[in-house]
């Protein structure tokens, strides 16, 4: 479903560009929900770009920083720098960043991508978006490409961002729940 929608909105939004880019944008929204009413991250496991086995279960008891990216993408290669720069940061205080990169039908793209934005942290590798509809309905999905999921220490997801995130955005949305007990 959303790796059919191109870069932005499964749900719509506004176009942005001309016509040839086929570009939705997401809606900008980042949605934190409260403690007591985080819905459950679907355990999703597969090969990375590198061709490594990763799950998220493998990261319980950390935070999680979910990413869904594509090489192609103009929002997600503008976020990537600021992606890179807050895992480094972050990464002592039990921050674990994580990709989904989709619609790149070659790793080699992929890795190119990663390559050049500094990204040091694995990344699922989705061509096709198989992962994507692991997210139950109302379990704040993925929507657009970009989105930044938070996952909390109890594998649940308390923000969603459906935009490409500087880091300031990023550290206002992921310091409090880094900062929970």
């Amino acid at each position: 479903m959303l790796a059919l929608a191109g870069c932005g909105s499964v749900s719509g939004g506004s176009s942005s560009g001309s016509s040839d880019t086929k570009f939705v944008q997401g809606t900008g929204q980042i949605t934190t929900l409260p403690k007591g009413e985080r819905p459950a991250a679907p355990d999703i496991s597969g090969a990375t770009v590198d061709g490594q086995q990763l799950s998220l279960s493998q990261f319980k008891g950390k935070v999680v920083v979910l990413n869904v990216w594509g090489s192609w993408c103009d929002p997600c290669r503008a976020e990537a720098p600021n992606l890179a720069e807050v895992a480094k940061d972050t990464a002592a205080k039990g921050v674990q960043f994580v990709g989904i990169n989709i619609r790149d039908y070659s790793t080699a793209q992929s890795k190119s991508f990663e390559h050049s934005f500094g990204i040091t942290y694995p990344s699922f590798y989705d061509p096709d978006g198989n992962l994507l509809v692991k997210f139950p309905r109302g379990s704040l999905p993925p929507q657009s490409i970009p989105t930044t999921l938070i996952i909390d220490r109890d594998q649940k997801i308390a923000v969603r961002a459906l935009t490409a995130l500087t880091t300031d955005q990023l550290r206002k949305a992921l310091d409090p729940i880094v900062a929970e007990k």
